[in-house]
């Protein structure tokens, strides 16, 4: 049997397992892991700033591409707190990354000994599982095990802490022997499916709810099959954004407090219906309960038993992959639909196009400074349906949900549920290494921007060109805007007089400047007529200097974007509406003025 240090093995199994890119930063508790890495090759690594960069690039990288699995590396105590953050975001959007992390020697973890601690323990509440490996023939197992509980039930995040000695240890290993653990995912009956088409059936204005599920079971094809043979209308989730383009006959809106349509919320309050498939109900897309669920019949189809009846109990719960539930619910329609006996929903599905062309936000503004509005008009003109956006959370990703246009999925790549500042940069990072030909485009207001600002250097380094659109209103936005509640504008605006770009006026940081001094490309722009042209120098310079570029639009300092505070029948629209054609020219569908 072949011997070769636990690290050497280690490296072995991830490239066995389909690994082919890695992002950290080396340290001395995990220099044997990085030397293996070396020495066996095969694994192209990313050189983060920052380890909380590493994994937010690992995340990017796996939403990208279905079947990526990102692996992010980092040394012992720091590192590994750093990355807790991503873990955090990773599990509670069911993605799966691999952490590793370097450790003291395993003889003195009981002796506080420098950047010695207890990482597992701090990782287990957000990952599927955290261990540290101490005795290094168990390292093949241990690593064998996390793939397959990445990739078992609800995909999710796993850590593995390797003590110095243990990585350095030799072991009996023979990477040709090497098998994956077969995957196990749970998979509804036919006998569940057709009860619930049966319930579908039986409804008159029946809506399917597509979440992020969907996505991670690559099953969008078969809903989208599965919508036109019954010609229900589709709300897509957050999550599940992209799952049939924005402009399907079928699409029906967002729905939600904050990243949703007006005629997103208008259709699913018309429903009597709901089929819910890979979603959460998560609180930001409900609303008050009582509002989201009178009147309604509910049918829930999620891969985690433990979902089901978590936010409220549906009429029918299934525990299923998407995959799985979906190529039955295919099946079942398909019999139905050629026996004559799906009900016609061209009515129903026609009003909520009817409510598609009539509830619309006005975009077109030409205020100077610029409204936001108009900078996500001119991103739909300059981006086309191939075009893969990045985002977090903020003024910005909500009103960029509100009124930018997706057609893919896996082309909205958002932190959805832990929504962390400085997400972006280092995700679009990721999300370029998967797709280094695609057109990716993050999106940031300021305050996002600058928490992990030093990660474009990492771009710039490796030369992995994308755009980002950055919205400067020097204000922490979202969280003005909830301080209204409160009779308050306290310690969320960050303006001041930057001494050294005194042209700048009170909007502070120089990120033109900043970026430059990264070694990437930036532009400026102040006026709405400007935008356009700037998006498109923006896709000219990334692609011929391959590096990122900041296309920083000055915005006016208070804008309150549409959202509810309670519940989906009472959202604040703040700003004028549509009424002519003219105020929404980029909307998916022209204006209908009634």
């Amino acid at each position: 049997m072949p011997r070769m240090t636990a690290a050497r093995a280690a490296v072995e199994i991830l490239k066995r397992e389909g690994v082919s890119n890695a992002f950290g930063v080396p340290g001395a508790a995990i220099n044997p892991f990085y030397a293996a890495l070396k020495a066996s090759g095969g694994v192209n690594h990313t050189l983060a700033r920052h380890v909380e960069g590493a994994s937010h690039m690992a995340e990017g990288y796996t939403r990208a591409k279905a079947g990526n699995i990102g692996v992010c590396i980092g040394t012992s105590g720091p590192a590994g707190t750093d990355m807790i953050t991503g873990l955090y975001s990773a599990i509670a959007d069911s993605i799966p990354i691999l952490c590793i992390t370097g450790q003291a020697p395993t003889a003195v973890l009981h002796k506080e000994d420098f950047q010695a601690v207890d990482i597992a323990s701090i990782a287990k509440p957000v990952t599927k599982a955290a261990t540290t490996v101490l005795e290094a023939a168990q390292v093949p197992g241990v690593f064998q095990q996390a793939f397959h509980l990445m990739r078992t039930g609800r995909p999710g995040p796993v850590l593995i802490d390797l003590p110095i000695d243990v990585q350095l240890t030799e072991i009996e290993f023979d990477p040709e022997l090497y098998e994956p653990i077969p995957v196990h995912k749970p998979a509804a009956s036919r006998k569940q499916i057709e009860r619930a088409v049966r319930m579908l059936n039986d409804s008159e204005r029946p809506v399917l709810v597509a979440g992020g599920g969907i996505i991670n079971a690559d099953a969008s094809e078969l809903l989208v099959e599965f919508a036109e043979l019954t010609g229900v209308p589709v709300i897509p989730t957050l999550m599940g954004w992209g799952i049939l383009p924005d402009d399907h006959e079928l699409n029906a809106g967002m729905v939600g407090l904050q990243t949703s349509h007006r005629y997103g919320n208008a259709n699913f309050l018309e429903s009597d219906f709901v089929l819910g498939i890979g979603n959460r109900w998560a609180n930001r897309h409900t609303g008050k309960l009582d509002v989201y669920t009178q009147g309604r019949t509910f049918v829930h189809v999620d891969i985690e038993p433990t979902q089901i009846g978590k936010i409220f109990a549906p009429d029918l719960g299934i525990a299923s992959d998407a995959k799985a539930a979906l190529t039955l619910f295919v099946e079942v329609a398909r019999e139905l639909k050629a026996a004559g006996e799906l009900k016609d929903r061209s009515a129903w599905a026609a009003a909520t196009q009817e409510r598609k062309a009539t509830l619309q936000r006005k975009t077109h503004f030409d205020n100077v400074p610029l409204k936001p509005q108009r900078v996500y008009e001119e991103m739909n003109r300059a981006f086309g349906p191939e075009t893969r956006y990045v985002t977090t959370i903020g003024l910005s990703q909500i009103a960029g949900a509100q009124m930018l246009h997706v057609y893919k999925p896996r082309h909205w790549i958002n932190c959805g549920q832990a929504g962390p500042l400085g997400w972006t940069i280092p995700a679009a990072l990721g999300v370029a290494t998967a797709d280094p030909e695609g057109t990716v485009v993050a999106l940031s207001g300021d305050y996002d921007f600058q928490f992990m600002l030093e990660e474009l250097a990492v771009g710039a380094q490796h030369r992995i060109p994308y755009v980002h659109v950055l919205v400067n209103n020097s204000y922490l936005g979202l969280i003005r805007q909830a301080q209204r509640n409160f009779d308050i504008d306290f310690q969320v605006n960050l303006e001041f007089e930057n001494l050294n770009s005194p042209e700048l006026g009170v909007y502070g940081v120089d990120h033109v400047k900043v970026v430059e001094g990264l070694g990437c490309k930036a532009i400026r722009v102040t006026e709405p007529d400007q935008l356009l042209p700037a998006f498109e120098e923006a896709k000219k310079l990334a692609a011929e200097f391959r590096v990122p570029v900041v296309v920083e639009a000055i915005l006016e300092r208070v804008t309150n974007i549409a959202m509810s505070g309670s519940d989906i029948a009472s959202v604040n629209e703040f700003e004028d509406l549509a009424t002519d054609p003219s105020h929404a020219p980029t909307a998916i569908r022209p204006l209908t003025v009634s």
